[in-house]
């Protein structure tokens, strides 16, 4: 939505909200593509679930949806008889373009607030009321302007955490004991995870390579799988586990999953352990190998369960966590002050699951690919390693990354969201071992997840 139109729409956000007729607009915003079933559901259930908190969520959403989004709004209107209102937004779209001074922003109106007579602005700031004197009894200060520039004191129904107090990621002396109860509760800050299962998680465990390939036997890989396997069921979700896939087997398995109905679920997850390799990307950065010695790039795997491959999935969270080389370069590391025991030295049973990049040919249709790649919604990508460097595999204890990654779940998941919980994966692995490894992530979550554990 361009400036104009966002701006115009702040403008008329009082009466939209106060006139808003939304139960009848739902199927035309569906036939126009404007929204997803899923994102009306989640309007549908904004604050209250009253006419005027759902016409406020529509309205705040409606700046989310794109360049023509405004103009579909306005015929939606019209198609459900709520003309005066497509009238409104018509005609001040038609004077933006005529006096782009018509519409001007909300940053050029200042709430005027009224007090006891006599008494300026900046007397107001800096008066003190004697206390011998009598008060000024119950007078509440009125204020005028757009309605979200009030002031949050006069707006009860606007939810304002508490600002958190510092959380120590690394050492678990302190975390935020209020973000649990406050933000779970707040649909508009936190992914509702209320099904139970929760969802269904995947996960491919590649550990024999063909010979040709030149791939080694992944030892201790089991262990990673078992140690996931157990902890996801824990956090209420439907494990399947898929051993020793070649690349074609593996995007057939995830293809599946992705033509499942998810519907009454509440999120999903792929975990892929397998050797990897950097790879040419647009989004998401490597490739992981199949059995048979060819890759599948990161990139493709999560694509398979956007919005148009997997559309019981939208508006869901969708995590992927990748233990897998990002490619072949081992990190020395650089000396700082030691601030944990907990280091320890890359023996004989460590071994990397890297091989060297290969840059693939380009195919004579992937510029055109770029335009219809749709914007990553409610992804998040755990990398076990940062891209271009080796992921550590104990052959006896399995790999650092997934160690780790279960220590941390057990202990943190039922009070930390996934963010402060990957921070504390990150801080642990990056402490360990002679060659140095970071896990990473790409983030594009649009609220906190906090896993289900009871």
């Amino acid at each position: 939505m361009d400036e104009a139109d966002r701006q115009l729409l702040r403008r008329c956000r009082v009466r939209l909200v106060s006139e808003l007729q939304v139960a009848e607009l739902w199927d035309a915003l569906l036939s126009r593509e404007l929204f997803t079933r899923d994102m009306i559901e989640d309007i549908q259930q904004a604050g209250s679930g009253s006419r005027r908190d759902q016409a406020r969520q529509l309205v705040t959403d409606l700046e989310t949806r794109g360049r023509q989004a405004l103009p579909l709004f306005i015929s939606c209107l019209e198609d459900t008889g709520q003309g005066t209102l497509a009238s409104l937004l018509q005609s001040g779209r038609q004077a933006a373009k005529q006096d782009p001074e018509a519409v001007k922003p909300l940053d050029h109106l200042v709430p005027v607030v009224l007090g006891p007579m006599g008494l300026t602005g900046k007397e107001q700031r800096v008066v003190k009321l004697d206390p011998s004197q009598p008060a000024l009894g119950n007078l509440t200060p009125v204020v005028l302007g757009p309605e979200e520039l009030w002031p949050a004191r006069l707006k009860p129904e606007v939810l304002r955490p508490e600002t958190p107090r510092p959380v120590d990621i690394g050492s678990g002396r302190a975390h935020d004991v209020c973000a649990p109860g406050k933000i779970r509760g707040h649909a508009d800050m936190a992914y509702t995870l209320d099904s139970d299962p929760c969802g269904h998680c995947l996960i491919i465990n590649n550990v024999n390579f063909c010979p040709s390939s030149g791939l080694g036997t992944r030892t201790g890989s089991n262990l990673d799988r078992d140690k996931l396997e157990h902890r996801f069921r824990w956090l209420r979700f439907m494990v399947e586990v898929k051993n020793d896939l070649t690349a074609k087997k593996m995007v057939t398995a995830l293809m599946e999953m992705a033509h499942r109905n998810h519907r009454a679920l509440d999120c999903f997850v792929v975990v892929i352990l397998s050797h990897g390799c950097q790879a040419s990307h647009l989004q998401f950065p490597g490739a992981v190998y199949g059995t048979d010695g060819c890759s599948v790039s990161i990139e493709k795997i999560v694509n398979i369960f956007n919005g148009s491959g997997c559309p019981s999935l939208g508006g869901k969270p969708k995590l992927f966590f990748i233990q897998a080389c990002g490619g072949e370069q081992k990190d020395h590391g650089f000396e700082v002050a030691c601030t944990s025991s907990q280091g320890r030295t890359l023996d004989s049973d460590s071994e990397p699951d890297a091989v060297p990049y290969q840059e693939g040919p380009r195919s004579v249709d992937q510029l055109d690919a770029v335009s219809s790649l749709p914007t990553p919604s409610d992804i998040l990508v755990s990398y076990s390693t940062f891209p271009g460097f080796v992921s550590w595999r104990d052959k006896k204890s399995g790999s650092w990354y997934i160690e780790t990654l279960d220590g941390i779940l057990e202990q943190w998941a039922r009070s930390e969201d996934l963010q402060s919980l990957l921070l504390r994966v990150a801080n642990a692995v990056s402490e360990k071992g002679t060659y140095k490894q970071i896990p990473g992530c790409f983030n594009f979550l649009r609220k906190k997840l906090f896993f289900k554990t009871s």
